[in-house]
C-alpha cells in the first residue's frame, strides 16, 4: 500500500502572486469605498442646496461699508462668503475672519473673485465706519449693516440664529450664528462651513466649488 503524497508547499512565485492579488482586492476595497464616500458627499450637498435653495433671498435692504446698497441681488454676480457677526465680538468673529483669510491665502488666485461679506448682527452700534475698520484687513470683504428692522429681515432671510443677550453692568453682547455661508455667483446657497472647521477640508471644498 503505497503512501499519499503531501501537497507541495507553495513555491515562492506563487506566494507572490498570492500577495499580489490580495493587494489588488485591498486597494479595489480603498478606491471602492473612496468613491462611495465621494457620492455620498455630493448627494448631502446637493440635497442641502436644493433644501436650503431660499437662503439669502428676501427684501432686506442693508448698505455696504462702500455705501452701497446690499439686498439679495448682492449676492449675484460673483461667489460669496456670508458670514454674520458683530465688531464687539470677543472670539468668534475674528478667529473666523482669521481663518477665511487663511483660506483665501491658500487658494490663491483661484479665490481672487470669492468676495467676503460681513453682516453685522448688532446695528445699533455697528456703524459703515466701524465695520469697514473691523473688515478692512480681510481680502476683498465688505462690512454690511442697516436699520434693526433690516438686519432682522436679514437675519431671517439667511435663517441664522442671533440674539441680544444682557450683562451684568448694563452693557450686552449678542449670540449667533458661527459658521460661514458658501453662496454661487447666481447668489445661490451652495453650502456651511462650521466655526474652525479644518483648513484642508474647506480649502479642498472651495478647491472643488471654484
Amino acid at each position: 500500500m503505497t503512501k499519499k503524497q503531501k501537497n507541495p508547499a507553495p513555491s515562492g512565485s506563487n506566494k507572490t502572486l498570492r500577495n499580489v492579488r490580495i493587494a489588488i482586492w485591498a486597494l479595489a476595497l480603498v478606491a471602492g469605498a473612496g468613491a462611495v464616500w465621494m457620492v455620498t458627499q455630493q448627494q448631502q450637498t446637493q440635497s442641502m442646496q436644493t433644501a436650503y435653495s431660499d437662503i439669502g433671498q428676501g427684501d432686506y435692504n442693508l448698505v455696504t461699508t462702500t455705501g452701497e446698497p446690499f439686498t439679495a441681488a448682492s449676492l449675484r454676480g460673483q461667489p460669496s462668503l456670508v458670514f454674520f457677526g458683530f465688531t464687539h465680538c470677543p472670539d468668534v468673529c475674528p478667529t473666523t475672519l482669521g481663518d477665511i483669510t487663511l483660506w483665501k491665502d491658500e487658494l490663491g488666485n483661484a479665490a481672487k473673485d470669492l468676495k467676503v461679506v460681513f453682516i453685522t448682527v448688532d446695528p445699533e452700534r455697528d456703524t459703515p465706519e466701524l465695520l469697514h475698520d473691523y473688515v478692512s484687513w480681510v481680502p476683498d470683504s465688505v462690512g454690511v449693516t442697516g436699520t434693526p428692522d433690516e438686519v432682522a429681515k436679514a437675519v431671517s432671510a439667511f435663517r441664522i440664529y442671533a440674539s441680544k443677550v444682557p450683562l451684568e453692568n448694563g452693557d450686552y453682547t449678542m449670540n449667533h450664528a458661527a459658521y460661514v455661508m458658501l453662496f454661487d455667483e447666481n447668489g445661490q446657497f451652495n453650502q456651511i462651513f462650521s466655526y474652525q472647521e479644518d483648513i484642508d477640508r474647506v480649502t479642498q471644498k472651495l478647491r472643488d466649488f471654484l
